[in-house]
Order: structure tokens, then sequence, then C-alpha cells
């Protein structure tokens, strides 16, 4: 029997959502297998999209709670979107068994009081809740998972792919276009992200 061929799903993360692309690779070229915009919370406003910023008006144990149920519920809705994924992908014949995700500061955080007491740290937290989520998801859906920065992701995949900056976003920019808009920048990035996935090697990514 032929071996199954593999997909990775990249993500860029937002405020309460992220951009999610699942890939391929067919004779060395990227192809779109879906592309999704994932929710990370069920109440889509400001309040629980920015779960730091709302918990920074609450008191101690109120805030904890807050940040907690809110966590639970981005994994949730994470895990629910990498299983439709997952679905989608072996409807066309290919396994999702890798996830790219594009990384903010990469940074690591403090506990919950000094984070409140820096604006700062707050609008760091909010996106590392919703990035946390996904890879908490990814793993237990049996994903290996694939992390660079957001800023490091064009000279990442400008030397593993071989390919100019001018060649490399013509042919991503082309990837879009069968699934129309949006493909902005966030579904640019999230397919290199999962790109990138696919071609790293194992002692990269985390299992």
């Amino acid at each position: 029997m032929a071996q199954t061929k593999q997909a990775a799903v990249g993500f860029r993360v937002h405020s309460g959502w992220a951009a999610a692309v699942a890939v391929c690779v067919e004779k060395g070229a990227p192809v779109v297998l879906a592309r999704q915009r994932v929710h990370l919370v069920d109440t889509f406003t400001y309040e629980f999209r920015q779960p730091y910023h709302t918990a920074e008006k609450m008191l101690d144990g109120q805030a904890l709670e807050f940040i907690s149920r809110m966590r639970a519920e981005a994994r949730r809705l994470a895990y629910r979107a990498i299983r439709e994924l997952a679905s989608r992908t072996q409807e066309q014949g290919v396994k999702l068994t890798r996830c790219g995700l594009l990384l903010a500061s990469g940074r690591a955080l403090p506990g919950l009081e000094k984070i409140l007491a820096s604006h700062a740290l707050i609008h760091t937290a909010d996106g590392e809740l919703f990035r946390e989520a996904l890879l908490h998801a990814s793993a237990r859906c049996g994903l290996r998972d694939f992390r660079i920065k957001d800023k490091e992701v064009l000279d990442r995949a400008r030397q593993v792919l071989r390919l100019k900056s001018t060649e490399l976003m013509g042919r991503v920019t082309e990837l879009g276009r069968p699934f129309g808009s949006p493909w902005s920048q966030d579904e640019k990035f999230a397919t290199l992200a999962a790109w990138l996935a696919l071609a790293a090697p194992l002692k990269e990514m985390s299992k």
C-alpha cells in the first residue's frame, strides 16, 4: 500500500481567533487543502478576546478564575477546530500530522499578579493564552508542532525552501487564488508555517 500523504496546519494568532491553513506537499510543491478562521472564544467580544485586559479590572480570585475559564474555553475550541481540519484533510486522502505555529516574542511570562501589573505583559499574555490553546489541542490530536517567531518566518522559509523572497511570496499568493478572499498576510504566513513544519526534521519539533 502507498504511504499516506502527510499534512500540516499553520496558525497565525490574533486576539480570540487564528488564521489556519492546512498544507501538504505533492511532487515538491505545496498544496493548500483547507483554510479556516478559527474562533477561540465562544463570545466574540472585547471582554473575552482580550482576557488579561478584562482580568486586570477584577479582584485577584476573580481574575484567576476568569483566566482559567478562558484558557479552558480556548483549548476546547482549538481542539474542535483541529479535529475538523483533520477530517477535511482525511477526506482528501491526507493525514494531518503536524502543526506550525507563529510566535510573537517567545518570551516566558511571569505569574498572573506580575502580568496584570504590566500593560505590556497584558498584551503579550493575551496572545500567548490563545497560542498555548492551539499547542495544547495539537498535542491532544497527536500532532507534532513546529514553532517559529513571526518576524523570522520569511528568512527561515527562504533558507529552507531555497526560494528568493519574490518567488516565495508569489507562490504563496497563488496558492490562495482558488479560495478567494480572505487571503491576507495572515493566511500567507500560516501557509509558510505549515510548509516549514512539513520540511522540519523531527528534532526541531515538539511531540
